[in-house]
């Protein structure tokens, strides 16, 4: 089916949908909210089979041979033929040398059948042959067996010094030297005669090399269209294993981030309770969000199974409330941030979760922690009004970063890791070079105290809070404002954030108790989640789970979903 007839499917699946997925802007575009009711919530599928390294080993020739072979197959039919040639060149010299190993071992297992030792021990002394030792214990020995049983008195017993494997053995073949029959040597009493022995090592010498089946370019078949095919497939298990189930095929924009349906939440999923004080940060736990981890004025840090709410850990160790927490990318630890004038690192990937490393520095409250990129540093910021990197391998502050005239609030890193943006009660963002820890840039536009920074995926956009009652959307390359967004409440002694969700969607905490969802392009309030009792601190989004997590002065953690049932 060709686009336009695709599209056309599509329109008429729409059609049939409920009205709801039929409103539309006065320009006849499909709203947002309409297009989010175009997916149904189904739940997480806990026995898939993740996309984890050892479903293949990308270090095997083979597979990297499919690889390149479906590149090249791709660029052909896309007519980059300069681009094809010059990989097909390169590959051929690589494949030229697995050839002409292939043609070697031809030639091996051919004199080893035919008994044509003196060929055998020509190409042995090759590169490809001459570092299996075992192999070629087994070549000598099977020589000096045939010498035996032909009573051909020759003494090789040389190289089968220098290769042997065990004592025992060596010692019964020098006692051959004197035996009526091969038999009459305990090692060798199955010893099944010179065919069956050849054999045998052609089979050892078979399992042994991995190179028999290289084959020239052009002889292996690539089914049409292999790397679009495999792509799709990709696509599809993205789709299959989420969360929300299309009621439409959807149409894929990039490659370069996993599918993540868009939906607008509307309902609690979750409601984690246990902490004693309120929650003043929650965030999903590494990328894939499996879990959920809170930090609360009752001093602890819990971590919380993300589908079930169930608590999996209590963290205790700090003397004081927690400001901030993060985790690292593959979610095998967290760093939380508190008034005990410290940043503790917290393993939490076996049963039993433990603190691995505290790091000070800091004067006064730590109001602010995140995992670099790379996630061998954290930076941090607090009262004290300077923003410290801290290196994880040996838990010294490597880099400091002073300017802010008062506390720091929140630090956020850029998503390729050279840039350090921060916060602050004086009321601006600062941009950091992370290499020369030199201020590049200051943002002066709000007029009170920036409660917290984040970035989209790409980098390009920056959204601020401040308590001058507004969150700010601003373009990073220009550090021009964009839009300023409002309803929401943020004017009191409180950290409330706001975050990016999906790439159109800004969703933030605010003290009314309520988290409130806008629209990027136009900073019109699209949703505003009742359910906390309480001023919301945040809400981050995570886009494997398509669910935001809020935390709350009423001492719980939440997680919201889209309920297809449910009508704003």
């Amino acid at each position: 089916m060709d686009i336009n007839g695709h599209a056309s499917a599509l329109a008429l699946q729409l059609n049939s949908l409920d009205l709801a997925t039929h409103e539309e802007d006065s320009h006849g575009k499909k709203t947002m909210p309409a297009m989010a009711a175009t997916h149904s919530h189904v739940g997480m599928n806990s026995n898939r089979i993740r996309p984890t390294e050892d479903i293949f080993n990308p270090e095997d020739p083979h597979i990297r041979e499919d690889i390149i072979r479906m590149v090249m197959q791709y660029l052909a039919d896309e007519g980059y033929n300069a681009s094809q040639m010059t990989i097909q060149d390169e590959a051929n010299v690589k494949w030229h040398e697995r050839e002409e190993n292939t043609n070697e071992t031809r030639r091996l297992k051919k004199a080893i059948l035919d008994g044509e030792w003196a060929e055998v021990d020509k190409i042995c002394s090759k590169p490809l042959f001459k570092n299996q030792k075992s192999f070629l214990f087994a070549v000598y020995k099977q020589q000096y067996l045939e010498y035996i049983e032909h009573r051909e008195m020759q003494k090789r017993l040389k190289p089968l010094e220098q290769h042997q494997k065990t004592p025992i053995e060596f010692k019964d073949l020098c006692y051959l030297l004197t035996t009526k029959s091969i038999h009459d040597a305990p090692s060798f009493k199955n010893w099944e005669g010179i065919a069956q022995g050849r054999d045998k090592l052609v089979e050892q010498f078979q399992s042994m090399l991995e190179v028999e089946n290289s084959v020239k370019d052009g002889s292996v078949y690539v089914p049409p269209n292999r790397l679009l095919n495999l792509l799709r497939q990709a696509v599809a298990y993205q789709i299959e294993c989420s969360r929300y189930h299309p009621k439409i095929s959807p149409i894929v924009e990039t490659l370069l981030q996993d599918f993540s349906p868009f939906v607008i939440p509307n309902a609690t999923r979750t409601i984690m309770q246990g902490h004693r004080g309120n929650v003043k940060c929650a965030e999903f736990v590494g990328s894939e969000g499996r879990s959920i981890i809170s930090g609360s004025s009752d001093n602890t840090l819990r971590v919380w199974d993300t589908e079930s709410g169930n608590c999996l850990h209590i963290l205790e160790g700090h003397s004081s409330r927690i400001w901030d927490v993060s985790s690292n990318e593959a979610g095998t630890t967290v760093a939380s941030a508190s008034g005990d004038s410290t940043v503790k690192i917290w393993d939490i990937k076996g049963s039993k979760a433990s603190c691995r490393a505290t790091l000070g520095g800091h004067a006064g409250d730590v109001y602010t922690v995140k995992y670099h990129p790379t996630s061998n540093h954290v930076v941090s910021g607090g009262y004290d009004k300077i923003v410290r990197l801290h290196d994880l391998n040996t838990g010294q502050v490597v880099k400091t970063f002073s300017g802010h005239q008062l506390a720091v609030s929140k630090v956020i890193l850029n998503p390729i890791g050279n840039l350090i943006i921060s916060g602050s009660k004086d009321n601006t963002i600062k941009f950091w070079d992370l290499v020369s820890g030199v201020c590049i840039r200051t943002i002066t536009s709000h007029l009170g105290e920036v409660t917290s920074v984040a970035m989209n995926s790409n980098g390009t956009l920056l959204l601020s809070s401040s308590k001058d009652n507004s969150n700010r959307l601003w373009d990073v390359r220009m550090t021009r404002p964009l839009r300023k967004l409002k309803g929401h409440q943020n004017t009191s002694k409180n950290f409330i954030r706001a975050g990016f969700a999906h790439n159109s969607l800004l969703v933030g905490g605010s003290e009314d108790g309520l988290v409130y969802i806008w629209d990027q392009e136009s900073g019109d309030i699209l949703q505003k989640l009742h359910g906390h009792e309480a001023m919301v601190y945040n809400a981050v989004w995570s886009p494997k789970q398509s669910m935001f997590v809020s935390s709350s002065d009423d001492r719980t953690v939440r997680t919201w979903y889209y309920d297809g049932k449910k009508r704003n």
